[in-house]
C-alpha cells in the first residue's frame, strides 16, 4: 500500500466520528494511551500558540492547556460532532471545523502543531506533512501519532478465513511514513513505530469499541448489509486462535513522530 492509497470519503469519515461523538469518552482507552505517550515526547520549546489538528473531544487540548497556560489553542477537527462536545471543555481559544491537508490558518502562525491518531485517515499525508510546514512558525514543531499497516491484524486475518470482503479499516504502510518524512523538508527528531494491545472478553466487546469510537469499517469496498449470524460465527471461531490469557488482543501499530520546522 503506496501514497496515495484510497480511503474512505472524507465526509463519510467525518460523519461517523460525529455519530461517535457522544460515545467516545466511554471506549477511548487507546486514544488516550497513545495522546499521552505523545505528549510525553514532546520536546521544550517556547510555545505561544498551538494547533489540535483533530481535537476529537478535546483530550490532548485539555493537557496542552494546563502545559501552556498562557498560550493560544487552537483545536480543528474533520467531525462537526466532535468539535461540538470538545468546545465544551473551553480547553482552547477557538474551535474549527478543517481539514489536515489544508489548514485553514495563516501561514507561520503557530509554535506546535499537536495531532493525535487523525492523519491516519488522510490520504495525502505529503500534503499534511507540507500544510504542517506552512503553518508552523520557525523552530515550531509537529508532533503527531497515527497507525500504520498492521493494525488489527488479528481482526483482518480472521475475516480472510471468513470470506474475501474488505472488513477492516486499511492502513499506511510503516515505510511510507519513513519515506514521507525524509523527504518532507523538516529536521526529524523522532519516529518510531510501537504495538499498543487491547484485551476483550469476546469479539461483540472489540467490535462494539470500534463502532463507538467512531472506527469501525468505512472504507470503500466494506460489504453492506448486515452480517448473517452464520458468518459471524466463523469469524469468532476464527479468531478465538487469538487468544491469550488476557483475553482476546486486538493490536494496534502505532506510528510516533515529532518533527521541527528549520
Amino acid at each position: 500500500m503506496s501514497e496515495a492509497y484510497r480511503l474512505p470519503d472524507k465526509a463519510l469519515v467525518a460523519a461517523s466520528f460525529s455519530k461517535a461523538a457522544g460515545s467516545y469518552d466511554g471506549v477511548a482507552e487507546l486514544q488516550r494511551q497513545v495522546a499521552d505517550a505523545l505528549l510525553a515526547r514532546l520536546p521544550t520549546h517556547t510555545v505561544q500558540r498551538w494547533l489540535d489538528v483533530g481535537v476529537g473531544t478535546g483530550y490532548c487540548s485539555r493537557a496542552l492547556a494546563c502545559r501552556y497556560p498562557h498560550a493560544q489553542g487552537v483545536a480543528l477537527d474533520l467531525a462537526m460532532g466532535m468539535l461540538q462536545v470538545a468546545r465544551q471543555q473551553e480547553a482552547a481559544s477557538a474551535y474549527v471545523q478543517g481539514d489536515a491537508e489544508a489548514l485553514p490558518l495563516a501561514s507561520d502562525s503557530v509554535d506546535l502543531l499537536i495531532s493525535s491518531l487523525a492523519v491516519q485517515w488522510c490520504g495525502d499525508f505529503a500534503a499534511v506533512l507540507s500544510e504542517a510546514r506552512r503553518v508552523l512558525r520557525p523552530g515550531g514543531v509537529l508532533a503527531f501519532s497515527s497507525l500504520c499497516q498492521g493494525t488489527l491484524h488479528e481482526l483482518r486475518s480472521s475475516w480472510q478465513a471468513v470470506d474475501g470482503g474488505v472488513h477492516v479499516n486499511r492502513f499506511r504502510r510503516w515505510d511510507d511514513y519513513q519515506n514521507l518524512v525524509a523527504d518532507c523538508d523538516m529536521q526529524l527528531i523522532g519516529l518510531q513505530e510501537q504495538a499498543h494491545i487491547l484485551c476483550f472478553n469476546d469479539l461483540r466487546s472489540l467490535t462494539r469499541s470500534l463502532k463507538e469510537v467512531g472506527a469501525h469499517n468505512i472504507n470503500q469496498g466494506r460489504p453492506e448489509g448486515l452480517t448473517g449470524r452464520a458468518r459471524l460465527r466463523a469469524l469468532q471461531q476464527a479468531y478465538e486462535s487469538f487468544r491469550t490469557e488476557d483475553g482476546l488482543p486486538a493490536t494496534y501499530r502505532v506510528v510516533y513522530g515529532l518533527l521541527r520546522k528549520v
